[in-house]
């Protein structure tokens, strides 16, 4: 693919959650896929018909199987988020169909405990789990991923850095 061709390609919609619990740290997982040292927040693409708010409450509970009524929605992201692939995995993921992905990313707030976490889901997408900081998320992020993630921050968690 020519960097024009990329450039012609849409971006993928998807959401985001940033799950934070009582202490004020932030929900991230490994992904089963990635064998580096690298955490991230729940997300996924949105269905048709569905709304990103709707997306992000089954994605939520695909990945991380926490419940809508163990959650509360603290807010959302003004805009969608950006962000491109970098140019040699665009022809590997989604069939070379979109350039990268735009989020539409939620904060919340989370009510249950720890036992209600189960990342061994019907479908698996993470090896582990753990709690963070909200300041330490951009740090532990795929780099292609970190401005998004400092955007997020920035705009989500600015109570919690």
């Amino acid at each position: 693919m020519t960097q024009i061709d990329i450039d012609a390609l849409p971006y993928r919609e998807n959401v985001g959650i940033m799950l934070v619990n009582a202490a004020g740290h932030v929900f991230v997982a490994q992904r089963l896929d990635n064998n580096a040292d690298a955490w991230q927040m729940p997300q996924g693409g949105i269905d048709a018909g569905e709304t990103p708010r709707d997306a992000a409450l089954r994605e939520l509970t695909e990945e991380t199987g926490v419940t809508p009524d163990l959650v509360d929605i603290h807010s959302q992201t003004a805009d969608w988020v950006a962000y491109d692939l970098p140019l040699d995995m665009i022809p590997q993921i989604w069939g070379g169909k979109y350039r990268g992905q735009k989020q539409k990313w939620f904060r919340l707030t989370f009510r249950g405990t720890d036992a209600d976490i189960n990342i061994d889901t019907e479908h698996p997408e993470f090896s582990q789990w753990q709690w963070l900081p909200a300041s330490e998320l951009a740090d532990r992020i795929v780099p292609f991923k970190r401005d998004v993630y400092a955007q997020v921050v920035a705009e989500l968690a600015g109570d919690l850095v």
